[in-house]
């Protein structure tokens, strides 16, 4: 069971480096693992990009896929979680909860199903009509995405585990469903996956009105109810940190820099 006395929030967004968002997600997962630091959650809005999986980066249309996504104006990015490729626009959020688990592989559905479970929650509150579950034919086809009406895909998890942590990573599509599915069309092409563009939406064709800001107040109101959150910024070093090691996680001709071996995944 997901019962956290306290969580430290951080905000910090990279919207002109999305790389150097998964390169923060692997800094803090490394510092929960090791005790450094305790159940974290980062709220951020990354900006436009394509984020990767592990699998597309060894699909042979990956770097052609970069490259179309780059074009329309997405770079490039490997994600530290799971998944097929889904995109970033400037109405995304993304949250990443970086949670200590002593056997994280043992506690992998508990962790999905509380972290969907607030999302859900949280859209609800806001007036959406949420359901967890995978609708046939989404883009990075997912047992905990979150849907509107069983119709729409808003959101996505995906989770990485090392030994004595795990990130849990959610993409939030508040608004900018059209760009989503302008973007996701050819990227999906090139990587030689099919998939229904109608059922990618975002929540404000649901909820009129919904703003980033309003989703964000919603989930940490439904966080205090159990926890104690703690908000904190990021400190400058860490904030360099991110940023040095951003090249490792872009996408090879995908970016707005020389790629180097991707740590993403």
């Amino acid at each position: 069971m997901i019962d956290p006395d306290r969580i430290e929030v951080i905000r910090a967004s990279f919207p002109d480096e999305p790389a150097a968002g998964p390169a923060l997600a692997r800094i803090l997962l490394d510092r929960v693992a090791t005790g450094r630091q305790g159940f974290t959650l980062r709220i951020s809005r990354p900006g436009p990009a394509v984020a990767f999986g592990r699998r597309d980066a060894v699909s042979p249309g990956y770097t052609a896929a970069a490259r179309t996504a780059a074009e329309l104006g997405h770079p490039g990015i490997e994600r530290i979680s799971g998944g097929r490729a889904t995109a970033y626009t400037d109405q995304t959020v993304v949250l990443g909860f970086t949670i200590p688990a002593r056997e994280p592989a043992r506690t992998t559905t508990d962790r999905f199903e509380w972290v969907a479970s607030l999302l859900a929650g949280s859209l609800d509150d806001l007036g959406a009509d949420s359901f967890v579950g995978e609708i046939e034919g989404e883009y990075c086809p997912g047992r905990y995405s979150v849907n509107l009406g069983g119709e729409v895909k808003v959101a996505g998890l995906g989770q990485r585990m090392i030994p004595g942590a795990a990130h849990v990573g959610v993409v939030l599509a508040i608004g900018g469903a059209d760009e989503l599915r302008r973007t996701l069309v050819p990227v999906y092409r090139e990587l030689g996956l099919g998939w229904r563009p109608e059922t990618a939406g975002a929540v404000a064709d649901r909820v009129p009105g919904i703003s980033v800001e309003g989703f964000e107040s919603a989930l940490l109101q439904r966080l205090r109810r159990n926890s104690d959150l703690i908000d904190s910024d990021l400190d400058p070093e860490t904030e360099t940190a991110a940023l040095a090691a951003a090249p490792g996680f872009m996408s090879p001709g995908g970016g707005r820099s020389a790629h180097e071996p991707g740590r993403g995944g």
